[in-house]
C-alpha cells in the first residue's frame, strides 16, 4: 500500500514539474513574439536553470511556478493576451479565387487608430467591404487602412494573403505595420476568432 502511495506521489510530482516546464515554455514563446523579450530573457533562463537543477524538488518547483504565475498576471494586466503564444501570423503573397479549393476564405479588415474590425464569409471582398462599412457607419470610427485578404488556419498559424482586390502596395503597408511585434499580436488577437 505504501509503495502505491509513493508511486502516486512521484507521478504527481512528475506531472506538476512537466506542467511548470510547459508553462515556462509557453511564457517564453509568447514573450519572444513581443518587444519585451530582452527584458525578461534573463529571468526566464534563471527559472529554467533552477527547475533543471532541482529535479523533483517540490519547493523549488512551487516557487518558480508562483513567479511564473505572477509574471503572466502582470503581462495580462498590461493588456497582453498570452493565449496568442500558441498562434502565429504568417503573410503569404497573393491569391485568387482558386485558393477557395485550398481551404482559404475571404476576410476584409479595416484598421484605425482605435481598433481593428473585420468581416469574413463566402461573399466576395467587395460585398464583405460593404457589409463591414454598414456595420461601422453608426460608430463614427476612423479608418486608416482597408485590406482585402485570403486566410486559412494551418496548425496554429493564421496564413494571410493579399487578394486581387488588395493592391500590392497596400499589402506591403499591412506587412510593414505588423513588423512592430505588439501590432502583429494585436492584429492576431482581433483575427483569432476567424473560423
Amino acid at each position: 500500500m505504501a509503495a502505491k502511495r509513493i508511486g502516486a506521489l512521484a507521478e504527481s510530482l512528475t506531472e506538476r514539474f512537466a506542467s511548470t516546464w510547459r508553462l515556462l515554455s509557453e511564457t517564453g514563446i509568447f514573450l519572444s513574439r513581443t518587444s519585451l523579450f530582452a527584458q525578461y530573457e534573463g529571468e526566464l533562463m534563471e527559472m529554467r536553470r533552477r527547475l533543471g537543477v532541482a529535479v523533483r524538488d517540490s519547493e523549488t518547483e512551487r516557487v518558480v511556478r508562483k513567479e511564473l504565475t505572477e509574471l503572466r498576471k502582470a503581462l495580462r494586466d498590461q493588456g497582453y493576451d498570452l493565449s496568442l503564444g500558441k498562434l502565429e501570423l504568417v503573410f503569404q503573397g497573393f491569391r485568387n479565387d482558386a485558393s477557395l479549393y485550398e481551404g482559404f476564405r475571404r476576410v476584409v479588415v479595416f484598421m484605425g487608430p482605435k481598433g481593428i474590425w473585420h468581416a469574413e464569409g463566402e461573399a466576395n471582398h467587395i460585398e464583405l467591404h460593404h457589409r463591414l462599412e454598414r456595420a461601422l457607419e453608426s460608430s463614427a470610427v476612423e479608418i486608416n487602412q482597408k485590406h482585402y485578404l485570403w486566410y486559412r488556419w494551418n496548425n496554429g498559424q493564421l496564413l494571410l494573403s493579399g487578394s486581387d482586390t488588395e493592391g500590392k502596395d497596400d499589402f506591403e503597408v499591412l506587412k510593414a505595420w505588423c513588423e512592430q511585434p505588439e501590432r502583429r499580436l494585436f492584429l492576431l488577437s482581433r483575427l483569432k476568432s476567424l473560423g
